[in-house]
């Protein structure tokens, strides 16, 4: 990927990006991966989870969702694989903390329809905190929860930023690897 300016990535702030999500002749969607919302780099190119140094591609591959790391140009695919991309909150930020408590609510509402139109058999929330906010469930813990948005189950996974310090690529992996066997 070019190294983007930083006039380019200014440029991307507030902007949104395209959800990954099954077309016609696509099989039925196993997991819906939502991300808190598209970072700059992300929003600049239009991929989720583009900026270097974030471990959901890597985590992706490592807990055998897809059968080789896939770039971020690559999104695509995963819909021939029964997976999906969406956020939390649409708009792009630098940084997750400038979003604001009531996005996260909106988010969530947002989520729900989305969740009940393409009808995933799994909804994985990349991001404790944004679970927790959006959906008023402050003692949520990473893993599968008891609330389901329909016939949909719900999964917490850690947030893959290279930011996150708390959780490493190796522990990482391991949460998506209990999601993968859930979702088979």
């Amino acid at each position: 990927m070019p190294r983007l300016t930083a006039a380019e990535l200014e440029a991307a702030r507030s902007r949104t990006i395209d959800d990954v999500l099954p077309g016609p002749g696509d099989p039925p969607l196993r997991v819906l991966f939502c991300g808190i919302n598209p970072g700059l780099v992300s929003a600049a190119t239009n991929q989720h989870f583009a900026r270097p140094g974030n471990r959901f591609w890597p985590a992706l591959h490592g807990s055998g969702f897809t059968p080789r790391r896939l770039q971020p140009s690559e999104q695509g695919e995963l819909r021939a694989l029964g997976l999906g991309i969406t956020n939390m909150v649409a708009r792009a930020t630098a940084r997750a903390d400038e979003l604001t408590p009531a996005e996260f609510v909106a988010g969530g509402e947002r989520l729900r329809a989305l969740v009940e139109r393409v009808t995933p058999r799994w909804l994985a929330v990349v991001g404790i905190g944004a679970y927790r906010s959006a959906f008023a469930a402050p003692q949520a813990n990473v893993g599968p929860q008891e609330q389901r948005l329909g016939d949909t189950r719900v999964w917490v996974l850690p947030n893959p930023s290279g930011l996150n310090a708390h959780w490493q690529l190796p522990t990482l992996v391991e949460e998506f690897v209990r999601l993968r066997a859930a979702a088979s």
